[in-house]
Formats: C-alpha cells, sequence, structure tokens
C-alpha cells in the first residue's frame, strides 16, 4: 500500500457531511493499514478570503511533503488555494471534492466567481479527482476536469440497517447544517402552509453562522410555529440515530447537494423523505422520496401534506427507502475506493 498524507483544515471531527466524509475516510483507510499522515490545516484555510501570512504557511506546510507520497487534498483547501501556490507542491494531488465551493449558498457573487474560476483553473493540476457522486463527477467535466482523472467514491454508512422504527407521532426530522444552502427557511415556510395537520419537526444541525440561526428562529416565531418547531442544533451521535428512528418523515429542503450524507442516513433508517429535485439529490433518494423544485416552499408542503395523511404512500417510499439503504456502501469500501486511487497513480 502506498503511504499518503490527508490535508483536512480544522478540527476534522466537526459534524457535518463533508468533515463526517474525510474524518471516516481517514480512518479507514488507516484501519486497512495504509500508513497515512493527518495533516490538520488552520481552520482557515478553508476560508475564501485570506490573508497573505495564512496562505504562505499553509503553502509552506503542503510543500514540504516528499514528492513521492500523495496527498488527498480537502476540497475546501483545493477551491480557496492559488493556482500557483499549488503548482508548485511537488507531491501528486488527489483531489477531494464534494461539489464547487463557488456554488455555495450565501456567498457574496464576486467571491464566488472567483472560488469557481480558481476551483476551475486547480483542476488540471491535479493528479486525480475524487468526488462522492456521480452527478458531482458530470459538475466537474462540465468545469473542465478530465473524465479519466475523476473518480467516484460514495459515501459510507456504518450503522445498523432495518432496524424497526419507534415512532414518537408524526414527527418529522430535518438534518442539515444551519446555512442557507439547506433550505431550513423554505422547510419552516412550508410547514406553515400544513399547520393544520398534527405535526412536530425537529432541525438537527451545526450552526454555521449564529446571524443566520437566528433569522430562522426568528422566522419561526413570526409564523407562530414556536410550539411545534425544534432547532436542536449539534446533537451526540446516539442521540441523532434515536431522532432518525423516531421520525415518520425526513424532510430536507435543500437548495443543492453534491450527495446528501443525511439523506443516505434517513434512506438507511427506511424513512420516507420530501426533499427538493437539485443537485444529486434525485440520484441519492431515487423513488423513494416526493422532490420539489428548490424554493418552491408550497409544492414542499403539498408533498408533506401527502405523507402526513396517507400512511400507504409512507409505507411504500419507505419500502423503497429500505431497498436503497440495504444497498449503500459502507466505510471500508469508499476507503478501498480512495486506496485503489492511490495505488493506481504513475508518480
Amino acid at each position: 500500500m502506498r503511504p499518503c498524507a490527508f490535508a483536512i483544515p480544522g478540527d476534522h471531527r466537526q459534524k457535518t457531511g463533508g468533515f463526517i466524509y474525510e474524518r471516516r475516510l481517514l480512518e479507514e483507510l488507516q484501519a486497512a493499514g495504509r500508513q497515512v499522515t493527518h495533516i490538520a490545516l488552520p481552520a482557515g484555510a478553508a476560508a475564501a478570503d485570506q490573508d497573505a501570512a495564512l496562505r504562505r504557511e499553509v503553502t509552506r506546510v503542503l510543500e514540504a511533503l516528499p514528492p513521492d507520497r500523495p496527498l488527498i487534498l480537502d476540497g475546501l483547501v483545493f477551491a480557496a488555494m492559488h493556482p500557483e501556490a499549488l503548482a508548485r507542491l511537488s507531491c501528486p494531488v488527489v483531489a477531494m471534492l464534494h461539489h464547487p465551493m463557488g456554488m455555495e449558498q450565501g456567498l457574496p457573487a464576486d467571491v464566488a466567481a472567483r472560488l469557481l474560476e480558481q476551483e476551475t483553473a486547480n483542476l488540471s493540476l491535479a493528479a486525480e479527482i475524487v468526488v462522492t457522486s456521480p452527478h458531482t463527477r458530470q459538475t466537474y467535466i462540465g468545469l473542465g476536469a478530465d473524465p479519466a482523472r475523476i473518480t467516484v467514491a460514495l459515501p459510507g454508512y456504518d450503522g445498523p440497517r432495518d432496524l424497526p422504527r419507534v415512532e414518537a407521532g408524526p414527527r418529522i426530522l430535518s438534518v442539515g447544517l444551519l446555512a442557507p444552502r439547506k433550505g431550513h427557511d423554505v422547510l419552516i415556510r412550508a410547514l406553515a402552509l400544513v399547520a393544520d395537520l398534527d405535526w412536530s419537526v425537529r432541525i438537527v444541525g451545526k450552526t454555521h453562522s449564529p446571524a443566520y440561526a437566528d433569522q430562522l428562529a426568528a422566522l419561526i416565531a413570526e409564523l407562530g410555529l414556536g410550539q411545534r418547531v425544534d432547532l436542536a442544533g449539534e446533537v451526540s451521535d446516539a442521540a441523532l440515530a434515536e431522532a432518525y428512528r423516531s421520525a415518520r418523515i425526513f424532510a430536507l429542503a435543500t437548495r443543492y447537494e453534491g450527495y446528501g450524507m443525511a439523506l443516505a442516513e434517513a434512506l438507511c433508517h427506511g424513512l420516507p423523505i420530501v426533499s427538493c429535485a437539485t443537485g444529486a439529490v434525485p440520484g441519492t433518494v431515487g423513488q423513494a422520496a416526493l422532490l420539489a423544485a428548490p424554493d418552491d416552499a408550497e409544492a414542499f408542503a403539498a408533498h408533506l401534506r401527502t405523507l402526513l395523511r396517507s400512511r400507504t404512500a409512507r409505507d411504500e417510499l419507505s419500502t423503497r427507502s429500505r431497498a436503497l439503504g440495504r444497498a449503500l456502501p459502507r466505510w471500508k469500501d469508499t476507503a478501498a475506493v480512495m486506496g485503489r486511487v492511490l495505488d493506481g497513480l504513475r508518480r
């Protein structure tokens, strides 16, 4: 097995999809017997705007890596690096990409354009590119990446599958970072349109920005949903597993997903899903979901109403969900794909 380095910005134990993916990939590569050096870069290495001192420090750390040892480079850092800095690295770079950072919601238009231009230029400097879904592969091909150098490594899931659910009434679960891209504001507006029905909602996810979390809380209060919508924040793994088991419906009004790990976990728990026809979502959830257009609260509400009122509809989607969940890979499978990429490098 070829030794490698894996550069990740900040605390890789963060409970967001991208960091969970990279932490589990790192752990499984090491568990398989591969020598992997974890390079813990400063958290700011993932920022769109960095001062010159930080850029120099990141480049210095990466330039010091031996030329015969591949570097798996986190996608946030890959997008934030200037092409001239990336070109100076002597080691082969395997870019670990979840989705183009310039497509992230909430960025100023000039920052988004600069990031997309920068990441597009960097694609030709990567020896290999690993992405999390077929959709993301096509996205990067559209940006000019060589299809022969792009490999899909679907996220794994190591939790139990086919566990019986223990519903706690008509509870809806949503899991996702409290950030504009996840569309929690659309979900909240949709819930106001089905307020005549019996339901409660738990929204689980790390706060991306306190100001945005405050906006969501204000919207909940404005729509009179304070007694029915719980902004739970980040919870333990055990509490999250219990939330999936006790839910009747999983709902994520996302504006874009490069894969959708929370959706995949919902499949493994056999939950009927309401989400949006955007990015990789249709490919991830298949026929186990009712999909609305992004930002269409009325259509999203109509799908929620269907599942809240019809057990037959829920059971049909749940059966499909469980079947898809059984077919999803485990994390060792994800690591095996990355291992083949590393061992196949020519330099």
